[in-house]
């Protein structure tokens, strides 16, 4: 009964501080718009799947003639989408067009502006099969173009970038360029609304139909029951003053995350992940700058939790989304990642999403997925594509409320929140010795992989080795996940040899090679192995082993034919 009250009162830091300015309820269908193709049929399949499943009226349902390619020009955009879009909400009454007056600069005489006054909806979700980017015009030439920096003095865009200014109606924005989005770091949601100039715009695709339907599921499972798992950031640790930016966004995101109870890791090294990194229950991935996807998320399986956001920062992230191995958010998206942002050209470091802004409002703000996105983007009508449910909200329920019914379900992702509760406490200053004996109070560790690595780790840090190894193979004995199996396999290992025990390590990464046949880095557990078997007199084994390393170590590369001898 003691435990179970000192429980108890510890849960109280969980809506303390995961949810201290506010909850916000699911966002209503009705503030929606949702856009189809109707040259494609698998197009209008997605817009009707979307609708019934978030409740969007049918007369919010619109269906355009639009090119079937994923670029079209910037005539096809402005005849076939942004203005039959703008009559259909007008004569549907969704929004309102009013007339303000613009007072005089001194380049520029008082003029009368046409922007929504008024409006019903927030959002536009455009639908697998509606083009994703609009092709530069050579032959368009605007006021004001040569006062722009040369690399700026191109007029292609996002789709989903340019139709966020659809309420600015005459005069429109010049074309060549980024433009600034007024509404940038925002904590306030009423400021993300078409009367500020604003529509919030995103897309159910990725490279199949059914992948793009299944982002709405995903998003509703995780409204429901939590966005839970592990936090995972990928920095370059790069000094160069024109990049650094870059990794200063992820690190303070993964710095939000962190403080918010998520289990994170931050990689520093200026490589991306390797593939053999074992990432399991993937709630967030940010990070940059492969080309094309790579690491962990090239593997057959990634182990994306429901509702996860995953991004990549690389200027041609979201070039396509129609592919399930190139670039980074389709592949993302095919892997089972709920949401992305990414870029359609190249936007430049400064014209991409600030994501600590975007972990900031998504997590701690319970901003909706929509909302999160556009608030932490600097610019507008430029590059960047915003994909998945833009009504997703997985941090607007009361999180004491959502741990009580995840326990009357028995849910197992009751093991998440806790978990969650404990590195909340943790960054709260509770003494860890409070925390570990929680853990060691809770029912549920002796049944969950995750909180018994958790106290794993935690006895660990305490400096009580032999607990913390007791803890990681009873881990072992709870049906831990693929990936999570090997992250503690390699573990035992360390701590193992750590300890004086080269038998026992051995055996840990043997069982390794055993349970994950098809693990990326035979090689480096190779190179551990060796020495062991080296050690404990196993010849026949060091003999494999080495004949192992010979066959997996990649040839040196040829010399150049101009090098000197």
């Amino acid at each position: 009964m003691a435990g179970g009250r000192r429980i108890k009162k510890i849960l109280v830091a969980l809506t303390a501080a995961c949810c201290a300015v506010g909850l916000h309820a699911a966002e209503p269908g009705e503030q929606a718009v949702v856009v189809y193709n109707k040259r494609m049929p698998e197009s209008k399949g997605v817009a009707e799947y979307y609708a019934q499943r978030r409740h969007v009226p049918a007369n919010q349902v619109f269906g355009l003639s639009l090119s079937t390619n994923q670029d079209i020009s910037r005539a096809e955009f402005r005849d076939t989408l942004e203005k039959p879009l703008a009559k259909a909400l007008e004569a549907g009454k969704l929004w309102r067009i009013g007339s303000f007056p613009v007072p005089a600069t001194t380049n520029r005489p008082a003029q009368k502006q046409k922007r929504v006054s008024e409006s019903k909806i927030r959002y536009a979700v455009l639908c697998y099969g509606v083009p994703l980017r609009i092709q530069a015009d050579e032959a368009l030439k605007e006021e004001g173009e040569e006062q722009l920096r040369p690399e700026l003095r191109h007029n292609e865009a996002a789709v989903d970038s340019e139709l966020a200014l659809l309420p600015l109606i005459d005069p429109k924005p010049m074309l060549a360029g980024p433009l600034r989005n007024p509404v940038f770091t925002t904590t306030n949601v009423a400021m993300l609304n078409p009367t500020n100039g604003i529509l919030l715009v995103a897309r159910l695709d990725g490279p199949t139909p059914e992948i793009a339907r299944g982002l709405v599921d995903k998003a509703l499972e995780a409204e429901s029951n939590g966005l839970w798992g592990r936090a995972y950031f990928d920095l370059r640790n790069i000094k160069d003053p024109g990049f650094k930016m870059g990794d200063d966004w992820i690190r303070g995101a993964a710095d939000i995350s962190r403080h918010l109870g998520f289990e994170t890791v931050v990689d520093e090294n200026p490589a991306t992940f390797p593939p053999g990194f074992p990432m399991d229950h993937i709630a967030l991935y940010m990070g940059w700058y492969d080309g094309d996807v790579s690491g962990p998320f090239t593997q057959p399986t990634v182990e994306f939790m429901p509702g996860a956001f995953a991004y990549h920062l690389h200027s041609t992230s979201a070039a396509s989304l129609r592919t399930p191995d190139q670039h980074w958010v389709g592949p993302l998206l095919a892997k089972g990642a709920t949401c992305s942002m990414g870029c359609v050209y190249e936007p430049y470091l400064g014209g991409t999403p600030d994501v600590a802004v975007f972990a900031a409002r998504f997590i701690f703000y319970g901003f909706t997925f929509g909302e999160a996105a556009y608030a932490s983007q600097p610019v507008l009508s430029w590059q960047t594509t915003v994909v998945g449910d833009p009504l997703y909200r997985p941090f607007g329920k009361d999180a004491d409320s959502l741990h009580r019914q995840l326990a009357v379900r028995h849910s197992p992702l009751l093991e998440w929140s806790y978990l969650r509760l404990v590195n909340l406490n943790l960054v709260m200053g509770r003494p860890m010795a409070s925390v570990v004996e929680l853990l060691e109070q809770l029912d549920l560790t002796r049944k969950s992989p995750v909180l018994t690595e958790k106290l794993a780790d935690l006895y660990a840090a305490q400096g009580k080795p032999s607990s913390a190894v007791h803890e990681y193979l009873q881990a072992l004995e709870l049906n831990p996940s693929p990936q999570q199996r090997i992250r503690l396999r390699l573990t035992l290992g360390e701590k193992l040899l750590a300890q004086g025990q080269p038998a026992e390590a051995y055996a840990q990464y043997r069982k390794l090679l055993e349970e994950a046949p098809a693990y990326p880095d035979k090689l480096a557990i190779y190179q551990k192995l060796l020495p062991l078997a080296q050690k404990l007199d196993k010849k026949a084994d060091a003999d494999a082993y080495q004949a192992e390393i010979t066959r997996l170590t990649p040839p040196p590369p040829s010399p150049s034919p101009n090098s000197h001898k």
